[in-house]
């Protein structure tokens, strides 16, 4: 069971959604626009938000945006839109997974379960039970079970899938991860663009206070892969 949060404006889909999920013993709010939805992950606490692009006071790729402003909640969007170009736009800003209208109310909770499951999962992101010990990168601390990473003794406000990330390579320090696997492990997905990872690297290397050119403790080796290791 887990709280979702609808944003549609199409009372019929809506509706159904909210019918679907209800029956599946969800707990479910509902808004119709961007603005009441910023409003909702204001105040309450939702496991998965099912987001409209069409909506009437703001596009939902301007609402994603927003949204991860304020909160790291996984976002499923909801589209009529197939452009591949789009989809991995709104994949960088910070959504979880699409759906391509119209889409099965089957096709929505197997989605919806395997982003809980990643969101819920391992710090990893492997699937597998989350290491029980705290990883230690040189001045890098990074504790998958309590989902916290401190940098000198510093915490560090990462997003969720930052500290996926951070997890993942700090748990393989020294170690060149293809991004192939870095997709596979992190995201859970088969495929996808570079640039999905290229764009978190640059979010989490201005945490860590070091960027591509300099790097500290995240390296890129062009055409093969990331590693994260020590400063010398």
């Amino acid at each position: 069971m887990a709280s979702v949060l609808v944003v549609e404006d199409d009372q019929f889909v809506r509706s159904a959604l909210i019918r679907h999920l209800s029956d599946a013993s969800h707990t479910v709010r509902s808004v119709g626009t961007a603005l009441e939805a910023l409003r909702e992950v204001a105040h309450f606490r939702f496991d998965v938000v099912i987001l409209d692009l069409g909506l009437p006071d703001l596009d939902g790729s301007e609402a994603l945006k927003m949204l991860r402003g304020i909160t790291d909640v996984p976002v499923i969007i909801a589209t009529a839109r197939d452009d591949e170009t789009e989809i991995v736009r709104l994949l960088n800003d910070g959504a979880d997974d699409y759906l391509t209208k119209p889409f099965s109310v089957e096709h929505l909770s197997a989605r919806m379960a395997a982003v809980l499951r990643r969101s819920r999962g391992s710090g990893s992101g492997t699937g597998e039970a989350a290491p029980r010990q705290v990883l230690q990168v040189g001045g890098l601390t990074v504790d998958p079970l309590r989902r916290q990473a401190e940098l000198d003794g510093a915490r560090l406000d990462l997003t969720r899938r930052e500290f996926d990330l951070l997890a993942f390579l700090a748990g393989r320090p020294g170690v060149v991860v293809p991004r192939k696997e870095l997709l596979a492990e992190v995201w859970q997905q088969s495929y996808g663009d570079d640039q999905t990872i290229d764009v978190h690297l640059s979010w989490l290397r201005r945490k860590l206070g070091e960027t591509a050119a300099n790097p500290r403790y995240l390296h890129t080796l062009r055409g093969v892969g990331v590693k994260l290791e020590p400063p010398l």
